[in-house]
């Protein structure tokens, strides 16, 4: 018995020396740390950081098993002495900008590695491709680092990420990566859920196996150098939600991605696809609120349909060669959404503060307060917002409570409410933890921190989706003027709500600049104090007449609306017909069916009563310096009650142009008796057309014009008397209108 009890204690003792030369172990990689980096907590003293408690460290059994430092201002290089750390499950060490240098081979030894951040940092060198070995990694970030080389994966001798089947998530992007994605680095039985190499500069094609890792549900590929076509077997991915291929040079037709059911954000913008018609899918697919298809050479026409989600927020086709716009009755514009119109509303971000403190109290974090605040956007089209948190019930954040913020944000844990999409967090380094005793190296010590510095200072980069890359950025294209009408007109500026058309379409300015011979003089066919216009070409043969608005004539982006809203309206055989529209690159520009040059008398016939009142109002404000509708009053209304027949010009001088004012105005009585009896409410009263142009001849023989000469051999002769009204696109009152329509109440008639 005796023996048996000594073999015992010899057994426990021999395990106590065990442990505690695997604690001694621990402890001289932590004390190596210690030394190599600036700015250690301040309690990282002792020979037990176990047992003492050291900041940032977290123990089982005596033996280190995580490491949580994100943000904590960090300085130095991560030493090769990690393998001694063979419990370690967490290695955290993210938004620490001072760690540099390589990432050590020796990672690849650490064999209970859970999760592996190391984002955010300024690591240099390639990727080790001994971290697959770490066979139960579920998290690796190596985002956002100057990391540069190829992807790694085994070749039957070295090891590479190809054998990380059990892991869900890949963050590689912000990096220099460089060379193609291999197509090896996916397989069937691989677990990912996050595939991120965003922003780095892979070229190749995307390789084809990505189409079987089935549980993926986020793919970023964007901002990178691929070229070809996108795999086939990419609409296998059933369960991704957010694709994003943007910023490419992928060719080939543009994917079909029926049968992925649960997308909500799609972004292949910028690519080189091949010329095709608007993909029929995207109304098929019910959560989809984003879509963003730029640049990609799309045509034909853009028909919305009647099934498309009721998610949708944002359908984005600029710089395409989309003809047509297919509107019907009752047509819910709801796919343009409003909600980051305004980005200095501080009521938008109210839900997501809530949402942040909700999270921050459930997982019992020291947090009292939030706040949001410097909404701008940045180059990638970020939604760039200032998170300050500030701490409960002290003055400062210790060094652990900084990390498990950091960690929170950093590793997803928050969800942020819908209306924001997925993130990206990144963090200034804190320095100013509540510790008041041991070792510190960091040349903060002795400021004093005021009480608005009791705060971690965080920056949150939520990525704009659906509504908000292009929201925010509808706002600086409008600041600019370089409105798009149709795939982003901003109902929140003073442009109003998307256009009401019927029958015109909108043209980019490089299709006009195209039709017109790059506005050719050569293509000049008239030419008034609104601007120039020109003789064009569409694409299809038709002729046009494209009327530019010159710099000092331009309305406001209301107006410019809501003259096109009518133009579009008028269909009538005397008036011409509008047939678009440009608004982008500070321009102003209206298309009109193109009449070939004749006489008054030939462009004005019939003999229909009701032809006149459409006529009269455009004559009217071709004398006033107002517009029909000008400030809610009706300008027929307003020249019956300046007038007065008994004095010189009718007493309308007030009202007249002051460019008409300086010409001789002889016979303007009669010309605004005949516009007035145009528009007479009842249209038996109103003159029959071929009347109207009689008694237009005898008002120009008046005026000492020939009224017999046709348009392209007077046109300059009666310009310098009127500002020209002979040629059909030199007269303003052809065009009916050029002016203001304010949405507010019109007076009656």
């Amino acid at each position: 018995m005796g023996s048996r009890v000594q073999v015992f204690l010899l057994v426990i003792s021999i395990q106590i020396l065990l442990v505690a030369a695997q604690t001694n172990e621990d402890f001289a990689v932590l004390k190596s740390l210690k030394d190599v980096w600036d700015n250690t907590p301040r309690n990282w003293e002792g020979s037990d950081p176990c047992g003492n408690g050291w900041v940032g460290i977290r123990c089982t059994n005596s033996r280190v098993t995580a490491i949580t430092l994100a943000s904590n201002g960090l300085t130095g290089k991560l030493s090769g002495d990690l393998p001694s750390l063979s419990e370690l499950q967490t290695l955290d060490l993210s938004y620490n900008k001072g760690l540099t240098g390589p990432l050590p081979a020796s990672i690849g030894s650490l064999k209970k590695l859970t999760n592996l951040s190391l984002n955010s940092n300024s690591f240099t060198g390639s990727i080790p491709p001994e971290i697959g070995y770490l066979s139960n990694l579920y998290w690796l970030d190596l985002a956002d680092n100057m990391l540069s080389g190829r992807i790694p994966v085994s070749d039957g001798t070295t090891p590479g990420l190809d054998m990380l089947v059990n892991t869900k998530h890949f963050h590689f992007g912000k990096n220099q990566l460089s060379g193609t994605i291999p197509l090896k680095l996916f397989s069937s039985n691989m677990s990912l859920i996050h595939v991120l190499f965003e922003d780095n500069k892979l070229s190749g094609s995307i390789p084809s196996t990505l189409g079987l890792v089935q549980n993926l549900e986020v793919l970023r590929l964007d901002r990178n150098l691929l070229t070809g076509p996108v795999p086939s077997n990419l609409n296998n991915l059933v369960h991704v939600s957010e694709l994003y291929l943007s910023n490419n040079q992928l060719s080939g037709s543009l994917p079909n991605l029926t049968g992925m059911d649960v997308l909500n954000y799609v972004d292949m913008s910028n690519n080189t696809f091949d010329e095709s018609e608007i993909p029929p899918w995207f109304s098929t697919l019910q959560p989809l609120t984003t879509l963003v298809l730029r640049n990609n050479q799309l045509n034909g026409t853009l028909d919305v349909g009647s099934s498309y989600s009721d998610q949708l927020q944002l359908i984005d086709f600029q710089n395409n060669l989309i003809v047509a716009y297919e509107e019907r009755g009752g047509f819910k514009y709801k796919l343009i959404a409003p909600s980051f119109s305004d980005l200095g509303n501080s009521s938008i971000y109210t839900s997501l503060e809530e949402s942040l403190m909700h999270s921050f109290r459930f997982l019992q974090l020291p947090v009292d307060t939030v706040s949001l605040s410097n909404p701008t956007k940045n180059a990638d089209d970020y939604l760039v917002l200032r998170l300050e948190s500030f701490p409960s019930g002290e003055d400062r954040f210790n060094r652990t409570g900084i990390s498990a913020v950091a960690f929170v944000l950093s590793n997803q844990t928050f969800k942020p409410p819908h209306n924001f999409g997925p993130f990206v967090f990144n963090a200034d380094s804190y320095g100013y933890f509540a510790e008041s005793t041991g070792h510190h190296k960091s040349s903060n010590t002795g400021i004093i921190i005021g009480a608005a510095a009791g705060g971690s200072v965080l920056l949150l980069l939520a990525l704009l989706v659906g509504i908000y890359a292009f929201r925010q950025k509808r706002r600086a294209e409008i600041a600019d003027k370089q409105n798009n009408p149709f795939a982003a007109w901003d109902p929140r500026k003073d442009s109003g709500d998307v256009p009401q058309l019927k029958g015109a379409r909108s043209f980019s300015f490089e299709e006009l600049k195209k039709c017109t011979n790059s506005f050719s003089e050569a293509n000049v066919i008239g030419s008034g104090g609104y601007g120039q216009v020109y003789k064009g070409v569409l694409h299809s043969g038709r002729l046009v007449a494209v009327k530019r608005a010159q710099r000092g004539s331009m309305q406001g982006g209301l107006e410019f609306k809501t003259e096109i809203e009518l133009l579009s309206r008028v269909h009538h055989k005397n008036v011409v017909s509008l047939v678009g529209f440009c608004f982008e690159h500070d321009e102003q520009m209206l298309v009109y069916e193109y009449i070939p040059n004749g006489s008054l008398k030939e462009s004005l016939s019939g003999s229909s009563p009701c032809d006149m009142y459409v006529c009269g109002v455009g004559w009217d404000p071709a004398k006033s310096v107002r517009q029909p509708i000008e400030k809610g009053k009706y300008i027929v209304r307003e020249v019956k009650q300046y007038m007065d027949k008994t004095k010189l010009l009718y007493n309308l001088q007030e009202i007249l142009d002051p460019y008409i004012l300086v010409t001789p105005l002889k016979g303007l009585e009669k010309f605004v008796d005949l516009a007035l009896s145009c528009v007479e409410d009842a249209g038996a009263e109103r003159p029959k057309m071929g009347d109207v142009v009689k008694e237009i001849e005898n008002i120009m023989q008046i005026a000492g014009l020939n009224p017999n000469a046709d348009s392209a051999s007077t046109s300059s002769s009666y310009e310098a008397v009127s500002k020209g009204y002979d040629h059909p696109y030199s007269d303003e009152s052809l065009f009916v209108y050029s002016g203001t329509f304010p949405p507010s109440k019109i007076e009656p008639q």
